[in-house]
């Protein structure tokens, strides 16, 4: 999905991935999904100046993995100590704290995609004949 991110936006994503989630049966998935991609695109939001951004939901073999693509170069960075009245600077942290794995890369020209993963831990990878 590719839009111009307004703060109205994370709410209607909220909803799309809870429907995929929902016909995918990985409902137990939706709360950390829904965090994970409503803290990325807020953070587009707040951080890219044109705001223009792709949203890709992919399920997997198991899990989910979810990727915000802009085109600013720069990359997010985790607070290391945020003031305990402050309403920003948690966003990766709670990423870090609901999902399976996360990171970033770089996309094309000078843009950045932020990911993650969730419902992927313990799974075993399948197995391979010789």
């Amino acid at each position: 999905m590719q839009l111009t991110a307004a703060e109205h936006s994370v709410r209607h994503i909220r909803r799309i991935v809870r429907s995929l989630l929902h016909e995918w049966e990985l409902t137990e998935l939706v709360f950390a999904v829904e965090l994970g991609v409503s803290e990325l695109v807020t953070n587009v939001v707040r951080h890219v100046p044109d705001r223009r951004c792709t949203v890709l939901l992919a399920r997997l073999t198991a899990g989910v993995r979810a990727e915000v693509t802009d085109g600013c170069a720069q990359l997010p960075c985790q607070a290391s100590e945020v003031d305990q009245d402050s309403e920003s600077g948690r966003g990766l942290a709670l990423l870090d704290a609901v999902v399976d794995k996360w990171g970033v890369s770089a996309a094309g020209g000078d843009g950045k995609t932020v990911w993650f993963e969730c419902g992927t831990e313990g799974v075993s990878p399948p197995l391979t004949r010789t």
